[in-house]
């Protein structure tokens, strides 16, 4: 196995696109006399901001190997998949903040298949988050990858690959970054990770891009748009061929939901997971009554939003991705693709559905709490939580500890959602991410500056858009998160402070719209 340091991957084996990169970066310390050169994440700008995070001075180190894996899923369904270390969710990284993760990716994928790991929702250093090619060049087949970074943010993460659509195979985990001072008092917790699962079952990922890139005009695959796929990108484009643009095997039509407001998906998923379980043979929570539970509900899927709900209780929710907001009760919440939110809830005497309602596809995860005597309900189930109080990030508030300072926005960008479903062309102002020229066209601020940036929705569906490296802020009150709903026809504003120097991408987490193109490159100006 050839092992390539995090040095070497960024300065040489970058090919035509890594070079274009580094130059249009302005060398290995950013400081190039052009007002565009761009902050390098080779740069000293990028040690410099990691110097200054709290350090625990503990270090934590775990190896991590993508490879191919058959997994059982429960009630019979055991599909070949790709995952980390043969097992789907991943295995738990958990961490207290100020520690410092030492991961050592190893990549055992099939034939050319690249690879690479992107710790979602943490601020870490701009070289270790697992962008390529803006980052990294991705990790080769055969190769290892060590990621290093400081997490001093507590909270509730995950990660999984940042290359084509990989997310949508099973290689994914939780990251839970534990508060040393914690204000919380509670018994035990309960990592909830929601999936939409295809793979091995129906076809691959690839497959399903490849149906949608044609669209429902159709459209030509191209080359996924420049995802770097190897041996997936020749196979997707065959399958698409075969296919000749008919047909819609994967294509979910006539999905829609009044949350959503709209169009509420473009897959046909066969199955719903809650850690890994199908619905007919369900993950089950075994506790005592009375006891005060803290559920971290991760939404790992690719192309759904779930409605979550424990039947029988309420839930009093407590943070959204990783940041405390003012505590809300709630019946239900909705979860988009990336959001995560942690939530309170004291158990009664039973056994409890909790359910992840696929939000307008008539679907549904099931897992089970128990805590006493009683049968299992239906794998059908529908609590009437699910139709009750439904909590969205815009009718929450930030916790006053966590709330921006009030400041003068510095710089405002408008970042317009366009594309549809008849092209299958998503994209940002108008242009889909090019892989080959990440610096291009980039959403450019410098560091010290209080950003606005208005996410303006042009299309028809609804759009989880997700920012590596920092957490913004919902209006001048709203929570503080990372990924935000946009709904069609909409206008969402954010503020955050731009104090991680770096190059990150700002896209959309349905992973087939942010493969098609919708992303684009938010950079430090040098």
């Amino acid at each position: 196995m050839k092992s390539v340091n995090r040095r070497s991957i960024l300065l040489a084996g970058l090919g035509a696109a890594g070079a274009g990169a580094l130059a249009a970066c302005g060398g290995s310390g950013g400081n190039g006399s052009d007002d565009r050169a761009l902050v390098s994440p080779a740069s000293a700008a990028v040690a410099g901001a990691e110097k200054k995070r709290s350090h625990s001075g503990r270090t934590h180190r775990i190896t991590l190997t993508a490879a191919p894996a058959m997994i059982d899923l429960g009630g019979g369904v055991t599909p070949r998949t790709w995952a980390f270390d043969g097992r789907t969710p991943g295995k738990e990284v958990r961490l207290s903040a100020g520690d410092t993760l030492a991961a050592e990716l190893s990549n055992q994928l099939p034939g050319k298949t690249a690879t690479s790991i992107h710790w979602h929702g943490i601020a870490l250093r701009n070289d270790m988050d697992g962008m390529p090619p803006l980052t990294q060049t991705a990790v080769r087949a055969g190769s290892t990858f060590g990621y290093r970074f400081t997490a001093d943010a507590p909270g509730t993460y995950f990660f999984h690959p940042h290359v084509g659509v990989q997310l949508d195979r099973a290689l994914y985990a939780p990251l839970i970054v534990e508060d040393p001072e914690e204000p919380l008092a509670y018994d035990d917790e309960w990592v909830v990770l929601l999936d939409d699962w295809v793979d091995g079952v129906t076809g691959t990922p690839d497959e399903v891009f490849a149906e949608l890139r044609h669209g429902m005009g159709g459209h030509d695959t191209g080359d996924m748009g420049g995802m770097g796929m190897g041996e997936a990108a020749s196979s997707s484009a065959s399958a698409s061929a075969s296919s000749g643009g008919m047909g819609s095997k994967f294509m979910l039509t006539g999905a829609t939901s009044k949350l959503l407001e709209g169009d509420a998906g473009d897959v046909k998923y066969p199955h719903h997971l809650i850690n890994g379980r199908v619905a007919t043979d369900p993950d089950v929570y075994s506790g005592k009554p009375g006891r005060k539970v803290r559920l971290r509900i991760i939404n790992a899927g690719s192309d759904t939003a779930y409605r979550v709900a424990l039947g029988g209780h309420r839930l009093t929710i407590t943070h959204t991705d990783g940041y405390p907001v003012e505590h809300q009760q709630v019946d239900a919440l909705l979860v988009g693709m990336g959001e995560r939110y942690d939530v309170l809830v004291t158990l009664d005497d039973g056994v409890f559905p909790l359910v992840a309602l696929a939000e307008g596809k008539k679907a549904s995860g099931l897992a089970l709490a128990r805590t006493g005597s009683g049968s299992a309900p239906p794998a059908t189930v529908r609590p009437k939580e699910l139709d009750g109080m439904i909590m969205t990030a815009s009718q929450l508030r930030a916790a006053d500890s966590v709330r921006l300072a009030p400041a003068k926005t510095d710089v405002t960008h408008q970042i317009k959602l366009t594309g549809g479903m008849a092209k299958y062309n998503w994209s940002i102002n108008g242009r889909p991410f090019d892989m080959t020229d990440p610096q291009a066209n980039p959403v450019l601020v410098q560091e010290g500056q209080r950003v606005r940036l208005d996410f303006v929705n042009r299309t028809d569906m609804w759009h989880p858009m997700h920012l590596h490296g920092h957490t913004f802020q919902l209006g001048s009150n709203g929570p503080r998160k990372d990924t935000a709903i946009v709904l069609p026809g909409k206008k969402t504003s954010v503020f955050f402070d731009a104090d991680n120097p770096g190059q990150w991408m700002l896209h959309c987490h349905n992973a087939y719209h942010g493969a098609a193109g919708m992303m684009a490159n938010l950079a430090y100006r040098a």
